[in-house]
Order: C-alpha cells, then sequence, then structure tokens
C-alpha cells in the first residue's frame, strides 16, 4: 500500500498546478507506473481542456506498456460526457489493467460510476489511497457538491490594538495595516479563488479595485453587497469619484433589494432581502453563479455576520504593528488557531472551522 501512497502523493502534487484555474472542475493529478517507474504523468490545467488522465496517457512514449501498467489518479475517473470525453472509457480504450484512486468524486454526475464503469470492463480498481488528503486538495469542490454553498475564507487585517480601520479618514482610499509582502500575498489568494465579497461601506470607504494586480493570475469574481444601491452613478457624481467595482473589467455582482438596475455583461444585479436569512440569499446566489470558492474581505461587520452564522471554512487573519487606538473593531472568532506564521513585520494566523 505504502507504494500507491508514493504515487498518490505524485498526483497531489501535480494536481496543485491547476490552482485557480480549473473552476469549475475540480483539481486532478494522474501518473503512470510500470514496473515502479513512472511513464507518463499529467494534470488537469482549465475547464474544457483535457482532464489530468488524458494528458498522462498522452506523455506516454510507448504506448504498448499501458495494457501492463498503473494509472494513479487523485480523483475518480469521470464517465459522463461534458466539455470532453469520459476519462474512464479512455483507460478502458486503452486497456489499462490497474487503476488506483485517491477518492471518489462527489459531483453527482460521477459519484461512483466512473469505478463502476472501470470495474465492469474488467479493470482492477484500488479506491481509497490517501483520501484525506486528496479530499482536503478539492476541498471547495467538495464542500461545493455536498454542502450546496462555496467554500468560504474569511480575510482580514488588524492593527496590534485589534481595529480593521480607522473611524474615519481624509482620503477614499485604503488605509494599509499590513506591509508589501502580506499584500502581494492576497493578490495570490485572489488569483486562487472564484470570487471576493465585500460590504457598501468597504466599497464607499476604500473605493478597491478587488483584482489581482499585484500577482499573475486570474481576477476573481466581485461580489458587491448594495442593499439600497448607494453605488451609483448619482455618488459619482457627488464625490466626483468613478468606482472601480463599477469599471466592467472584471465579472461583478451586486446584490441589492432593488430592482431598477440594468444588468450588463459584467456588470450583474440580484435581487436578496436584507434580513435575517440575508447570508444565506448570499450564497444562494453564488450556487446559481456556480461560485465554488468566495473570500469575504470586509468589512467588519459583513465578515462578522458570516462568523455568527457559522457559515464560514477558514480565516486568514494579518496582524500589523500599526497601532489606531482608536476605530472600527475586528471581528470577533472564538476558534483556536490553527497555524501561524510570520511575514516580516506582520503576524499571519490561519483558524479553521472544524
Amino acid at each position: 500500500m505504502k507504494i500507491h501512497e508514493k504515487y498518490i502523493n505524485r498526483c497531489i502534487e501535480l494536481a496543485k498546478n491547476g490552482l485557480g484555474t480549473t473552476y469549475p472542475n475540480p483539481l486532478v493529478g494522474s501518473v503512470i507506473v510500470y514496473e515502479d517507474k513512472i511513464i507518463g504523468e499529467g494534470w488537469h490545467k482549465k475547464a474544457g481542456e483535457p482532464h489530468a488522465e488524458v494528458n498522462a496517457i498522452n506523455s506516454v512514449k510507448d504506448r504498448t506498456l499501458l495494457s501492463r501498467a498503473t494509472i494513479y489518479v487523485s480523483l475518480e475517473p469521470c464517465s459522463h460526457f461534458g466539455k470532453t470525453p469520459p476519462c474512464s472509457d479512455l483507460i478502458i480504450f486503452h486497456k489499462i489493467p490497474n487503476v488506483v484512486i485517491g477518492t471518489i468524486d462527489p459531483n453527482e454526475k460521477v459519484a461512483g460510476k466512473g469505478i463502476k464503469k472501470l470495474m465492469e470492463a474488467g479493470a482492477n480498481v484500488t479506491i481509497g489511497i490517501l483520501e484525506k488528503k486528496c479530499h482536503d486538495l478539492n476541498k471547495r469542490f467538495f464542500t461545493f457538491h455536498n454542502k450546496k454553498r462555496p467554500y468560504i475564507i474569511l480575510k482580514w487585517a488588524e492593527t496590534a490594538d485589534g481595529f480593521i480601520a480607522p473611524i474615519a479618514k481624509d482620503e477614499q482610499k485604503p488605509i494599509w495595516i499590513t506591509n508589501k509582502h502580506s499584500r502581494q500575498l492576497v493578490h495570490k489568494w485572489r488569483t486562487e479563488e472564484q470570487a471576493i465579497l465585500v460590504g457598501t461601506k468597504t466599497v464607499l470607504d476604500d473605493n478597491p479595485s478587488l483584482n489581482a494586480r499585484d500577482f499573475s493570475g486570474n481576477n476573481p469574481v466581485r461580489i458587491v453587497l448594495d442593499k439600497s444601491g448607494k453605488i451609483d452613478a448619482k455618488f459619482n457624481a457627488k464625490f466626483n469619484v468613478k468606482f472601480n467595482v463599477k469599471d466592467n473589467n472584471i465579472k461583478t455582482i451586486f446584490i441589492t433589494e432593488k430592482d431598477d438596475f440594468q444588468t450588463t455583461e459584467n456588470c450583474i444585479y440580484e435581487k436578496c432581502l436584507f434580513d435575517e436569512n440575508l447570508i444565506e440569499s448570499i450564497l444562494a446566489v453564488l450556487v446559481k453563479h456556480q461560485i465554488q470558492s468566495v473570500i469575504i474581505e470586509g468589512g467588519s461587520r459583513t465578515i462578522q455576520s458570516f462568523i455568527d452564522k457559522d457559515l464560514w471554512d477558514e480565516a486568514r487573519v494579518f496582524k500589523g504593528k500599526t497601532i489606531f487606538k482608536k476605530g472600527v473593531k475586528a471581528p470577533t472568532i472564538n476558534h483556536s488557531i490553527k497555524r501561524q506564521t510570520q511575514i516580516l513585520t506582520d503576524e499571519l494566523i490561519y483558524i479553521v472551522n472544524d
């Protein structure tokens, strides 16, 4: 069994190369082994492009070895036609006799059907190798399919004395609590998740771009809460401000109670009641748009709303050296620290909602 773990570990390493580019598909890695030697490997790079198993098979130079080889894959091979043909059919076509799988696919379109097809074709199938690691690899995908909501990451920065923002400021732009290295890491995170969410006050106070300008990768979908339509042209005209979240460069979903907005290709309005079920309504909108992961980035009241509903999966909290003495208090979260690290002058704390 240890030999299986060795190669599933390699599948996991390969799969991580696709973080942030495979949505709505999962992260998957695959290796093909003959006589304890890797003869092919691959990972899923982008939705609509070949899956990991296809890339691994295509990388094998001597295809005659496939009929005597073992294919390892971190997630169950698909069994249905989507943008690409079923990977289970390809494995069967090449008569690969041994298939080792990390974990079963939770997507109801697969969910054991790929394994069943392989076994019915005579393949020797082994399931559940490093299952937890394979599950954790696709925590976003599993959360979306099993809990019917996105994987939720809370993120904020607080001062040494526990404030997330000053009470008032002179300019409509962020006041930085963390150093530039921490801020670049945040932009890296944005390329890895599908969406980022902020409340009205954050937009009005900071006019954020909510993109990944300091790191190479995809920009997240912007989700903006705007109950009464404050982020509109009238505000722009009054304060001579052009809102970055309305630049139409990135898909942006505004969640509002108003119903007189004109939806465009990159500026979408979704109506929700801002009542005691608002958080659940927001998550339903994200599921409607097939969003599997979201960073809740501000402000304090918005983040606290998710904490109070116990609708979050992990929190990433920066603590800087800045002192405000007074201001907007940071969110309160009563969970033990999973791990922490230092980024020059900043402390980064990870908390997991087990």
